[in-house]
């Protein structure tokens, strides 16, 4: 992290158009899960007891929804558009579970702007390493709004 540093910030609505892509590979490891499960105190057996999960459908323990989903967040926040957007929107539909150590793709790509709003929306679609599709998701997204001409600074400097 760059604390203190000036940064450059994301693609503003002008900036942005219909059509741009983003490709991501995540690889859920047991530290990302870990650090899940001890910040937010979810203790749900189906995420981290085997035991448990085996008598399940999933017969495996699985990655917590709100994980995947904060990997299309932080891609949104450092990537598209970047630094300084603000999600307003989010609709995801989980159609597989995802299991401890996948490695999943996610494709982004922004499929309308609102200028009026200074909105854009991006579909995101994640797949597995067998090419499943795991997850669909739409997410609406202000952009940064700045001058060109001024990068964001922590306080105090």
């Amino acid at each position: 992290m760059n604390i203190g540093k000036p940064r450059k910030l994301g693609k503003t609505i002008n900036e942005i158009e219909e059509g741009d892509s983003l490709s991501l590979t995540e690889s859920i490891e047991d530290n990302q899960l870990l650090l899940y499960l001890g910040i937010t105190n979810d203790a749900n057996p189906l995420y981290i007891q085997h035991d448990f999960a085996q008598k399940t459908e999933y017969h495996q323990p699985i990655v917590p929804s709100v994980m995947l989903m904060g990997i299309i967040t932080s891609a949104v926040s450092k990537h598209m558009p970047g630094p300084g957007s603000h999600i307003v929107n989010f609709s995801v539909n989980f159609i597989e579970p995802v299991f401890h150590y996948e490695t999943l793709t996610f494709q982004f790509e922004v499929i309308r702007i609102d200028k009026m709003k200074n909105v854009v929306t991006i579909s995101v679609e994640a797949t597995n390493a067998q090419e499943n599709r795991v997850l669909d998701a739409v997410v609406m997204v202000q952009p940064p709004e700045y001058e060109q001409s001024l990068t964001l600074e922590s306080e105090g400097e």
